[in-house]
């Protein structure tokens, strides 16, 4: 469900990388001359985090071995160089080196790869010792173990990079020999990866997975082993993985984060009431702009107008509009899959709705208490972060699934009342509103308590 829902998601998306490509973050450019001599380094850097996107050809899947990427690679492949000196990083710079040769038997005409292969064909330390000379050295070197530490190249005078230009990029599909099997993703016939690409989440390994199979273990049956026992085509392998790049990508609004954990959502499809349920629960669940944060009062009510809209039929959705939210934590070699939800928009914005209900305490200066806030008005640092480890999952699932709220945050938030006994300064109102959602989700038979003082109710607790 989880793969499928991800490949359906590839699909919606017009702007997502074509098959066999992707976006990748090059923070350097070398530029050299048509007789490969080296000119300079150009800076791609838009800030200490992020550099721009270049569409190249998809990296290559590896772990501890040597597998040079199309054109492109980090420091150790393209020019030898790493921060701790070993031998490794020359076996990397001669792969890479192969693999440029390799390239230009392929198009031994096109004048882009016979200057590449011409600065290549100098020794390793001759290279390293000219582009050492460059004024922008100091700021490569201290940007090593950056992501986006990457380098292509570029003839001088030109506009593209080498790695993106169409005329040489060679995206046929090689299946030396390769039997095509069912996928389980499509349910078409295909060719099955042998492994499948790493997706790095907050706290994960480089090379985590979110679909991977042990060797040598129980799941190998019948001869086959990796992803053989459960095969997924090459075209679905990588369709999900740009979808959950996508997702997991440092500007996109499809996810937040609590703690280890990193929760993406996504709409089924494109219509109106899918956009509007995407771009309203980023900032439903706490997460905003620091410009947006002065009124939060009107973007809330704009966010509740909005899931009343699709609930009532007012914005028009099918049953066959679905919304996913799924959870995920890192692992030693993978990646955890800690929560998924699938349920349709109205269904949805229903949950959200008494949600909404179920936290309201009437005059309050925010009408609406997001995750964040519920968490952190629970610990004693005030820190979502600092909230107990299974805590986040139970109280996402209280949201976005309708399951009454976790008793360990309704104990949690008596214990700070008492600790503090305060119940009007920070925290204080998003305590009272967790008792009260709490008491009135764990059993809908008993009179509901409502926001203000109820005379009429005769019930002893009460």
């Amino acid at each position: 469900m989880i793969l499928k829902a991800l490949y359906d998601y590839y699909q919606r998306c017009g702007d997502l990388a074509p098959i066999g490509m992707e976006y990748k973050e090059l923070g350097f450019i070398l530029v050299i001359s048509k007789n490969g001599s080296f000119v300079r380094f150009e800076d791609h850097r838009i800030d200490s985090k992020t550099a721009n996107s270049f569409l190249v050809k998809k990296h290559v899947g590896r772990s501890s071995g040597i597998a040079p990427n199309y054109l492109y690679d980090n420091s150790s492949y393209v020019f030898g160089y790493a921060k701790e000196k070993s031998d490794k990083a020359l076996e990397c710079f001669t792969a890479f080196r192969n693999k440029v040769y390799e390239i230009c038997e392929l198009f031994p005409n096109n004048s882009d790869l016979k200057a590449l292969k011409l600065f290549y064909n100098n020794d390793q330390c001759l290279i390293l010792e000219k582009i050492k000379q460059d004024p922008l050295w100091n700021e490569i070197e201290k940007s090593l173990s950056k992501k986006f530490s990457n380098f292509s190249f570029r003839i001088d005078d030109d506009t593209e990079i080498i790695a993106e230009k169409k005329e040489i990029l060679q995206l046929q599909k090689n299946d030396d020999g390769a039997q095509e099997k069912i996928c389980l993703i499509t349910g078409e016939k295909g060719i099955p990866v042998e492994t499948t690409t790493s997706t790095m989440i907050p706290g994960s390994q480089a090379t985590a997975k979110l679909v991977a199979f042990q060797t040598n273990s129980g799941y190998d049956s019948y001869g086959k082993t990796k992803c053989y026992n459960a095969p997924i085509s090459t075209d679905a392998e990588f369709a999900y993985t740009t979808a959950l790049n996508r997702l997991l990508a440092r500007d996109s609004r499809n996810k937040f984060m609590i703690g280890n954990r990193t929760y993406l959502f996504w709409a089924s499809s494109n219509n109106e009431a899918a956009q509007k349920t995407e771009e309203s629960l980023f900032d439903l669940l706490g997460f905003v702009d620091d410009d947006e944060k002065d009124d939060p009062n009107s973007r809330i009510e704009n966010v509740r107008e909005v899931f009343n809209s699709i609930y009532t039929g007012e914005i028009r959705s099918t049953l066959d509009d679905k919304f996913y939210i799924l959870g995920l934590a890192p692992n030693a070699a993978r990646i955890a899959v800690v929560f998924w939800s699938e349920t349709s928009l109205q269904d949805f914005a229903k949950k959200i709705l008494r949600h909404f209900d179920d936290m309201n305490i009437g005059k309050s200066k925010k009408p609406y208490t997001g995750l964040r806030d519920m968490l952190g008005a629970v610990t004693l640092s005030k820190k979502h972060t600092d909230a107990t480890p299974n805590l986040p999952d139970a109280v996402a699932k209280s949201i976005f699934q309708g399951y009454p709220y976790p008793y360990s945050l309704f104990s949690a938030a008596i214990r700070r009342i008492r600790a503090e006994q305060n119940v009007t300064y920070y925290g204080g109102p998003c305590r009272i509103a967790i008792i009260k959602a709490y008491l009135n989700r764990l059993n809908d038979n008993n009179k509901k308590i409502e926001i203000m003082l109820d005379k009429d109710n005769n019930n002893l607790g009460y």
